[in-house]
Order: C-alpha cells, then sequence, then structure tokens
C-alpha cells in the first residue's frame, strides 16, 4: 500500500506516546522536532525516554494504559509490544477521530513515520511505504550531505518576500526564479 505524503499541523494537537521503551523514545526524538504537547503513558520508562520527559518537562503518568486516555489527543503512538493492545487502542481510536500509529504493525496505523531530514524550515520526508527502511535510511543520508548550510538563510529571505510582496503573477515568477537559480548554485 502506498501512503500519502501529508505534512500535519501540529499547533494546538494534543499526541498521546503509550509505551516508554527504545522504540517509544525513538518516535519522541522525531514528534519534538515540531511540537512538545507530548503525553507519555507507561509503566516504566527507559532511562534515555525518562531524561527526555523530565528534559522537555512533558505530561507522563506511570500506569498501563486505560481505556478512554485518547479521548483528548489528535494522534496517539502506540509503542509496545503487545499486539493486543495495539488492535484495541487502534479501534478505540476511531471513536475519538484520532490518528493512531502502532509501531511496526501497519493493520493498526493511520500513518507511518517516514524517515526525513530536517534543517529549520526545509523538512524533506522520505518513505518507501515500508518496500526498504533501508534505502530510506540511506536516501536519507544523501539529502543530509547535499543540502547546503545557508539553506535557513535563503528560506528565511523568501519567507520575507512572501510576506511583503503583493500575491499575483509577478510575485509567482520572480520567487520561482529565484529558487531555480539559488538550486542551480548549489547542485553544480
Amino acid at each position: 500500500m502506498a501512503y500519502f505524503p501529508a505534512f500535519l499541523k501540529l499547533d494546538n494537537k494534543k499526541i498521546l506516546i503509550v509505551g516508554g521503551g527504545n522504540i517509544a523514545y525513538e518516535k519522541l526524538e522525531h514528534l519534538l522536532d515540531f511540537t512538545q504537547d507530548i503525553s507519555v503513558i507507561a509503566p516504566e520508562l527507559s532511562a534515555q525516554m525518562s531524561e527526555k520527559i523530565k528534559e522537555k518537562n512533558l505530561s507522563f503518568h506511570k500506569r498501563a494504559y486505560q481505556v478512554g486516555d485518547i479521548k483528548e489527543f489528535a494522534i496517539v503512538i502506540v509503542a509496545v509490544d503487545d499486539i493486543a493492545l495495539q488492535s484495541e487502542i487502534f479501534d478505540e481510536s476511531k471513536q475519538y477521530n484520532c490518528l493512531c500509529n502502532a509501531v511496526d504493525s501497519v493493520d493498526y496505523c493511520d500513518f507511518i513515520f517516514p524517515s526525513y531530514v530536517k534543517k529549520d524550515d526545509l523538512t524533506i520526508a522520505i518513505s518507501t511505504s515500508g518496500a526498504s527502511p533501508a534505502m530510506a535510511k540511506h536516501l536519507k543520508r544523501f539529502f543530509q550531505n547535499i543540502i547546503p548550510e545557508g539553506i535557513s538563510a535563503f528560506l528565511d529571505e523568501m519567507k520575507e518576500l512572501r510576506r511583503t510582496i503583493p500575491k499575483g503573477k509577478e510575485r509567482m515568477k520572480m520567487l520561482d526564479k529565484k529558487a531555480e537559480d539559488y538550486i542551480k548554485t548549489w547542485s553544480k
């Protein structure tokens, strides 16, 4: 199955992670690049997870998941090895219109976590729809190596131009040419 690529705006969207092990930590690290409105429910935490929760002052409940825990959340990440619990939370998520990701169980996922490269405002997401996570990892490294250090300053300049120049065909042409010229300078 192919996944539709989308970038979600996480402003005012609460996220719940169920689980406190290494995989939960990986998902937490990814999410923290985009939001800090994250809560965690787990009977136990890995040392890294515990440290990150304290560092970022995230909400943590030291207990097992209980039915109804997801009703206030827009997104739930189920990072536990218990397949039955993954299934139960996925089914429950439908009652609350909550997006669900059960790690390593695509049957219980509304979305997947792509590999991605993030440099300030630039985010490049990479997915092979599960066909080859290894290829996604190597493509990520490839993109990390070719994106120029000055990309953030360029994007800030483009943002300011979009903010200050009135909309219209002339602005669109000018911004398109500017982006094309910038890419030409670093792709040689």
